[in-house]
């Protein structure tokens, strides 16, 4: 009985200190929103196809060709034509996104686990201090799955067509947001047959012939819009550089970026600091280490996560493992989800086990706030923020625009992939929008 009390008043002091991080952490996330425009390669592009609808080009441009989905061009096509194109509504906006984004999560969850954790978990990550400044999807897709996720987990609860048609909508905007949305699309639709799984072996014992009809219309469709669709690129751009990159070069890509998700840092710095590899190897063993905890907590141990979700995450992974590029952002989506599985793991039934557990969130927290401290000194010295955004790719630019000194060209050449290149005027860019 002691040890119980005791148990309780642990978790009581923990939970108080959650919500003075979350209250901290919600006044950086308002600080945040007072950055310059942080200017990233994927940004240009989305602005350049922008200004290409809004203000026309030429049909054989890059921006013209450019394959990215439309949804999140259509946003800052909407709040260009608001008049509120810049970076104060951008960030507000992501903010908001990101907010909404786990609040849909955590009603799917309710009573399971704790609100404040997941808020603090998700806050204090350095990739959402990073990336909620910056004009990228990433927050419009965070936003738009997790809404799809909970209307469809409605659905799953009420059996509400109206629940259903929403979350199939949602998807469908997601998937215009991120090509990673086939993901969605395909967990929802497999979550679908799975709820309805008696009925649809029923089904298709009935109308076999019909089912083989409909199935063959559908993957003809998506070869046959399959340029429109953006699939033809995405596979040419697969093959391609899988001809140079092993999926052993890829796989460790990929386990550096869920090391650096865990330990709540980017690998750079700590790869070239320390000697002999030793950086990167670790980086990969604690993102290995990890990866098979989360899939063993996830898809195989017993825990409340729908079905859906599972097969979501399944194909999500599946997905970006085989993507043959490294960016630790391609996990900004997925990472709430995560943070929900870590949440329902137990860590205190070894003393060891909660020691470790303890240093580990005290770790966790000293990072994510160091993150926050560098976005804050970054947003109010300019002069900084010029050196070191986008690792100083865009400098002059930024000087031009912040101090007034000439450059010889303010059209800043962006080397797209192997043969393309993308012409935008940074000066420009940054006059108009931040």
């Amino acid at each position: 009985m002691a040890q119980l009390v005791h148990l309780c008043e642990q978790h009581t002091a923990k939970l108080k200190i959650a919500k003075v991080l979350l209250f901290a952490g919600v006044a950086l996330y308002l600080v945040f929103c007072f950055t310059p425009l942080r200017l990233h390669y994927d940004t240009i592009r989305y602005f350049a196809i922008k200004d290409c609808i809004e203000l026309g080009c030429p049909p054989d441009s890059d921006a013209a060709k450019d394959f990215f989905p439309f949804g999140y061009t259509a946003f800052l096509l909407f709040f260009s034509k608001m008049g509120i194109l810049n970076s104060f509504s951008i960030v507000v906006t992501n903010a908001l996104y990101l907010f909404g984004g786990l609040v849909f999560l955590y009603k799917i969850f309710e009573k399971k686990i704790s609100p404040v954790f997941l808020f603090v978990f998700v806050l204090f990550n350095w990739l959402f201090i990073k990336f909620v400044a910056h004009p990228l999807s990433e927050m419009q897709y965070l936003f738009l799955s997790m809404a799809c996720i909970y209307y469809f987990h409605k659905f799953t609860q009420s059996k509400k067509v109206a629940f259903l048609l929403l979350s199939v909508l949602l998807s469908w905007l997601a998937l215009q947001t991120r090509t990673v949305g086939i993901s969605l699309v395909a967990g929802i639709g497999l979550g679908f047959l799975w709820e309805f799984r008696n009925g649809m072996l029923l089904f298709l014992k009935k109308n076999k012939i019909l089912v083989a009809t409909v199935t063959i219309a559908a993957v003809a469709s998506v070869i046959f819009f399959a340029k429109e669709l953006g699939i033809k690129h995405y596979l040419g751009v697969f093959t391609t550089h899988l001809e140079n990159t092993s999926f052993l070069t890829i796989w460790a890509w990929h386990f550096t970026e869920w090391g650096e998700v865990l330990m709540n840092m980017p690998s750079g710095k700590p790869i070239e600091k320390i000697p002999m590899q030793l950086g990167s190897k670790l980086f990969i063993i604690v993102g290995i280490v990890f990866f098979i905890w989360f899939c063993y907590s996830f898809f195989i141990k017993k825990n409340s996560i729908p079905f859906f979700i599972k097969a979501y995450l399944f194909f999500y992974f599946l997905i970006i493992f085989t993507w043959p590029f490294a960016d630790p952002r391609f996990w900004v989506p997925v990472i709430p989800i995560m943070v929900v599985a870590v949440l329902q793991s137990s860590f205190e039934k070894m003393r060891a086990m909660k020691i470790a557990s303890s240093l580990f969130l005290v770790f966790y927290i000293l990072m994510g706030a160091l993150s926050a401290a560098f976005m804050i000194y970054s947003s109010f010295n300019k002069e900084f923020l010029a050196k070191t955004q986008a690792n100083g790719v865009y400098r002059k630019e930024y000087e031009t625009h912040f101090f007034g000194k000439t450059i010889p060209d303010s059209t800043t050449t962006i080397k797209k992939d192997s043969t393309n290149f993308i012409n935008v005027s940074i000066v420009d860019l940054l006059k108009r929008h931040d």
